[in-house]
């Protein structure tokens, strides 16, 4: 029996325990699809699809979008759908986007668009899962972009392991491993210029900012990394669920009341004024720190101001012992 390669073992096995029962991938005989730009990680990520699906009972498909950004995009698209259906994946579908008029810059529109097409494939397919092929690698820069950014805890737990029908089995495998197993296999990966275009961020980290952290600190410095934005997820998933409950018990009315919000711990209120917020439809992208701070000082710091603007036109004040909306 051939040996197999230790990167393609490796890829396989963190696909593996993504798609194992109790994982979340649904009962025997439900679709899986891999979202595949025909990259190194996401070209490993579909090929150990295409042998751990069956195996454990699942089937397996294939989303490749063409963003129409570069020249020979819909030929490149072309050719990662055949490899898939070439692979046993099916269904294999190939999701045509407009970037264009976009908010945010390129990078911010493109990945909007992605998530759409990818979210109304997986729909219409009722896929139990979208498996991404983001990297341990992948991760680190996230987490460096967070900390030049101040984005603090939330940005610092870096991109989650799943997201509703989204996940990333990858985060634990290496970048260099991806790119191995894609040899093994022989396997074509294609080679994104955007992603050492120095135009983009991302580009700038990858090309310079972490290999000078990795040259003054060591290899390492990639796990620990990735590894941070593990354990800060964890701790921002309990403080989330405090915070769920503490919002129930400040309801008073049509608004929050400030005694039983100033009482709260301040890791907490901060959490709860956020998702209050967000619930009077103050956009997500667009609900800053400085939007919530302006929240809690009509709590914590309160000497008759008028209320505070959020994102969305909305408008909250304090009246009668409660923060409420303008209006109401």
């Amino acid at each position: 029996m051939a040996r197999i390669a230790p990167s393609v073992a490796a890829v396989r096995n963190a696909v593996r325990r993504a798609l194992r029962p109790g994982a979340g991938s649904g009962a025997a005989g439900e679709l899986v699809l891999v979202a595949c730009s025909g990259g190194a990680d996401s070209l490993a990520l579909a090929a150990a699809t295409a042998f751990v699906a069956p195996r454990l009972g699942l089937r397996a498909g294939l989303v490749t979008v063409d963003h129409g950004l570069q020249e020979g995009s819909p030929a490149r698209a072309a050719a990662v759908a055949d490899w898939a259906r070439s692979a046993g994946l099916a269904p294999v579908e190939i999701a045509t986007v407009d970037v264009a008029g976009r908010p945010g810059g390129p990078e911010a529109a493109a990945r909007d668009a992605r998530y759409e097409a990818l979210s109304s494939v997986a729909e219409r397919n009722h896929a139990a899962m979208v498996l991404l092929g983001h990297t341990r690698d992948d991760q680190a820069e996230t987490v460096l972009l967070a900390l030049a950014r101040g984005a603090g805890p939330r940005g610092l737990a870096g991109m989650p392991y799943r997201k509703g029908v989204f996940v990333r089995p990858l985060l634990d495998v290496t970048r260099a491993d991806t790119r191995k197993a894609c040899a093994a296999l022989g396997l074509a990966a294609w080679e994104d210029p955007h992603n050492t275009d120095p135009a983009y961020t991302r580009s700038r980290v990858r090309a310079d900012a972490l290999p000078a952290l990795i040259a003054a600190l060591g290899p390492a410095v990639v796990a620990n990394l990735a590894r941070t934005a593990s354990l800060v997820a964890a701790d921002i998933s309990y403080l989330d669920g405090v915070a769920a409950e503490a919002l129930g018990a400040c309801r008073s009315g049509e608004g929050l009341s400030v005694s039983d919000l100033a009482a709260l711990p301040a890791a907490i209120r901060s959490r709860v004024l956020h998702a209050w917020a967000r619930e009077l439809g103050a956009p997500g992208a667009a609900l800053s720190h400085r939007h919530v701070l302006a929240l809690d000082a009509l709590v914590t710091d309160w000497h008759g101001q008028g209320p505070t603007s959020l994102p969305g036109g909305i408008v909250v004040g304090r009246r009668a012992g409660d923060l409420v909306p303008a209006g109401l």
